[in-house]
């Protein structure tokens, strides 16, 4: 395929469309937000968009000749509307990649401040306090249970290794090829019987049916009671009312969660009042890195898609990832 290509550029990052335009001068970049209108959208074979499923089903509606859409998040279930799934002949394409560093980072910030006490010392320096009882840990010789090995998980993986701790890696197919960096790889039944070994437990899978409340009741009352989570995927994935009642008897050491039930959270939630909770806003993935990154990931995808070329990060929009 050659030519110019249109581009829709669904809400999000403001200034995305005149980046694009920048990069691809000979395509043409039209942006649509989230209250239309859709005039010209019945020309589009290729959008890239924010994950607003009333965005998406509406834009869907009107753009008939749309053959792809690359979505700005790694997880894909808001763009999973019935408009979407129900189409043939159409790709959905998603950005895991581009998150990875930032995101496993902060993965590995939260189990060192977890390790080195870091939130119980800033309520001692708050309250001018020189306290110096209990004892802060390793990660070295320590476990962590990946929950999830897409890209994301992998790079947290990845990064634990290197910190000298054990890995164990919980996915669904596990004939795929090994993980550098995981020592074991188990499937999600066993994930009980996982953490029950562990001492954090690092949530990095995508929200699916098969995984919304794999995190468990159960699977909490197996933890350690210094074994801490930290969530960065999606709220859902953990069961809030178990995770909170654990907390609050101090049955595990805390967690660290950045993907929340209720987003953004009310002021008035006991989850910022909870002493052993790392409260953060959604933004794991925050990183100035995160923007070039996906450009270079969408403009490579549509050299492949005018060639005729397979393209990258391919969704199975009935697995949901």
């Amino acid at each position: 395929m050659t030519g110019m290509t249109t581009i829709a550029v669904l809400g999000w990052f403001p200034s995305m469309p005149e980046d694009l335009a920048r990069h691809l001068p000979d395509d043409r970049v039209v942006r649509f937000d989230r209250r239309g209108p859709f005039d010209e959208a019945a020309e589009i074979e290729v959008a890239l968009g924010a994950p607003a499923g009333e965005l998406i089903g509406e834009f869907l509606a009107h753009a008939p000749r749309l053959r792809w859409l690359h979505t700005m998040s790694a997880g894909v279930e808001r763009f999973l509307v019935p408009e979407l799934v129900g189409r043939s002949g159409f790709t959905l394409t998603n950005n895991s990649g581009p998150y990875d560093v930032p995101i496993a980072e902060f993965v590995l910030g939260a189990m060192l401040a977890a390790a080195k006490r870091l939130p119980e010392h800033l309520r001692s320096q708050r309250r001018g306090r020189w306290d110096k009882e209990g004892q802060g840990t390793e990660l070295r010789g320590s476990t962590v249970v990946v929950l999830g090995l897409g890209s994301i998980g992998g790079e947290v993986a990845r990064l634990a290794h290197a910190f000298g701790m054990r890995v164990v890696g919980v996915r669904r197919r596990l004939g795929l090829p090994a993980v550098p960096g995981v020592d074991e790889v188990i499937p999600p039944e066993r994930l009980a019987d996982a953490v029950a070994g562990a001492d954090f437990l690092a949530i990095t899978a995508p929200l699916t049916p098969a995984t919304r409340g794999l995190v468990s009741r159960e699977v909490i009352a197996r933890m350690r009671p210094g074994a801490w989570i930290v969530n960065i995927a999606r709220g859902a994935i953990v069961d809030e009312a178990a995770l909170l009642e654990a907390l609050r008897e101090k049955r595990i050491g805390g967690a660290a969660i950045d993907a929340w039930w209720t987003e953004p959270l009310p002021a008035d939630s006991e989850w910022w009042r909870l002493e052993d909770v790392i409260a953060t806003p959604h933004v794991s993935h925050s990183s100035p890195r995160v923007r070039e990154r996906t450009m270079a990931l969408f403009i490579e995808n549509l050299r492949r898609w005018k060639a005729g070329e397979p393209l990258l990060n391919v969704v199975d929009v009935r697995a949901g990832y």
